[in-house]
């Protein structure tokens, strides 16, 4: 007598393989023209190449291209908890001087009486604090003597 054979029925497929993906990758490229594009560009590479370096090549772009290097240093040393909060403050500080451009003109000046209110307004001592200090830790930064910015990130002396 025969020994009886196990056979499991595999599952039916619910998604494409990786090959049926890529043709329909592929085949949705061509149709919206995006391998033309990049045929082009692959056959027409010098050219383009070399309009990008010689665009790249001027004081500006060379000058923008360490400025925008330069922030996202400074930006990858504030941690976005400490960050987040302070686009919050500016996003309403901005919002309140729009606000108040906007607002009706005082007829005039708040003279002594006025002045002497707004030294005993309590919030807006607590507002002005923050400001003071990054006023101070601003002063101390823009009189530092001025360094190449690799010297400043890396630790180590420029040689130019």
């Amino acid at each position: 007598m025969a020994e009886r054979m196990s056979y499991e029925v595999p599952p039916t497929r619910t998604e494409p393989t990786a090959a049926e993906a890529m043709e329909k990758l592929i085949e949705s490229l061509h149709q919206h023209g995006f391998l033309r594009l990049a045929t082009d560009m692959v056959n027409a590479n010098t050219q383009i190449a070399k309009v990008l370096v010689d665009g790249l090549n001027q004081p500006g772009s060379l000058n923008a291209m360490q400025n925008l290097t330069l922030l996202f240093k400074a930006l990858a040393t504030i941690p976005p908890e400490d960050f987040n909060p302070l686009l919050l403050a500016v996003t309403a500080a901005a919002k309140g001087m729009r606000e108040n451009a906007h607002a009706p003109a005082e007829k005039s000046a708040p003279g002594i009486r006025g002045i002497i209110k707004m030294l005993n307004d309590e919030e807006l001592w607590q507002g002005v604090k923050p400001v003071m200090a990054g006023m101070r830790a601003f002063g101390r930064e823009i009189n530092k003597p001025a360094e190449k910015p690799i010297s400043r990130y890396s630790g180590k002396p420029s040689h130019a």
